[in-house]
C-alpha cells in the first residue's frame, strides 16, 4: 500500500493558492480534502495525479514508499470526460486500449451493472443523463488497479439515494487503496474519511471525525452531530471568503 504526502507552498501562476500545506495521507486510507471554491482541491487532485496546469508547488508531493505518485494514479476529474463517440463499455475500458492491453470486458459489464446501468452497455454518452455518465466515469476508475484513487466530486450528479450506493459500492470496491476524495458535502466527507482536512489560503486544518470506521451510517448520531459542526464550519469559512 502507498501512503502520500504532500508540503509546500502551492502557487497558480503567480499568486498563491495555499501556503505551508501539509498533507499526510494513509495508506490504504480514504482521505478528504474540503473548502471553498476556489481554494485549490482540484489543483491538488492534478497535483498527485502528475497533470499539467497553470500551477506549481514551491515543495514536494512523494510517496511512503520514497517513490512518486506518477503512473500510479487513477483518477476520476469532474465532468466525467467521456468519450462522446464510444460506447459505456469501450468508456470502462479506455484505460487498457490507451495501454495496448487487452480490455477486461467482462469485468467493465459486470462492473457498469453494480453502478445500475446494466442493459446501457451499447449507449453513447449523450444518450445519457449527467448522472449516468457519472457512473460510468465511476466504473471506469474501478476497473483499474492503481494504489492511489484520486476522485473529485465523483458523486455530485447522484440524487440522493443513488449517491449513498455509490458510496458503499465506492467504499468496498476501492478497500485497501489509497484514496484522495474531493467534495463540497460534509455528509459524504463524514461517511467516507478516515482523515480529512478543511483547506484555507494559510493551510491544511485536520478535522475531527467518528471513531466509527467508514463508510458510516448517515443515520447514527455521531454522524448526525460531526456533519452539523462541519456545516458550521464551512458557513464561516464562506462568510471570510466572502
Amino acid at each position: 500500500m502507498t501512503a502520500l504526502r504532500l508540503q509546500g507552498d502551492l502557487w497558480m501562476g503567480t499568486s498563491p493558492l495555499i501556503r505551508d500545506l501539509k498533507l499526510d495521507m494513509p495508506a490504504g486510507c480514504w482521505s478528504c480534502l474540503l473548502g471553498v471554491s476556489g481554494v485549490g482541491k482540484s489543483t491538488i487532485a492534478r497535483l498527485i495525479a502528475g497533470l499539467p496546469g497553470p500551477y506549481r508547488l514551491e515543495g514536494t508531493v512523494s510517496a511512503g514508499d520514497a517513490g512518486t505518485p506518477a503512473g500510479r494514479v487513477a483518477m476520476m476529474a469532474q465532468g466525467g470526460q467521456l468519450l462522446p463517440w464510444a460506447d459505456l463499455v469501450q468508456n470502462v475500458t479506455i484505460g487498457a486500449r490507451l495501454r495496448g492491453t487487452r480490455p477486461d470486458t467482462a469485468r467493465a459489464r459486470n462492473l457498469l451493472e453494480q453502478v445500475g446501468l446494466a442493459g446501457l452497455e451499447a449507449r453513447r454518452p449523450a444518450e445519457l443523463s449527467g448522472g449516468q455518465c457519472q457512473r460510468v466515469a465511476l466504473a471506469r476508475v474501478l476497473i483499474e488497479d492503481c494504489p492511489i484513487v484520486v476522485l473529485d466530486e465523483p458523486f455530485s450528479a447522484l440524487d440522493t439515494l443513488t449517491r449513498l450506493a455509490m458510496q458503499d459500492l465506492a467504499a468496498r470496491l476501492l478497500r485497501g487503496r489509497t484514496v484522495v476524495l474531493i467534495t463540497h458535502d460534509p455528509l459524504e466527507a463524514i461517511r467516507l474519511s478516515d482523515r480529512a482536512w478543511m483547506l484555507g489560503p494559510d493551510g491544511a486544518n485536520r478535522l475531527e471525525l467518528p471513531q466509527t470506521l467508514p463508510p458510516r451510517d448517515f443515520r447514527a448520531p455521531d454522524v448526525l452531530a460531526a456533519q452539523a459542526d462541519l456545516l458550521v464550519l464551512l458557513q464561516g469559512d464562506v462568510v471570510c471568503a466572502g
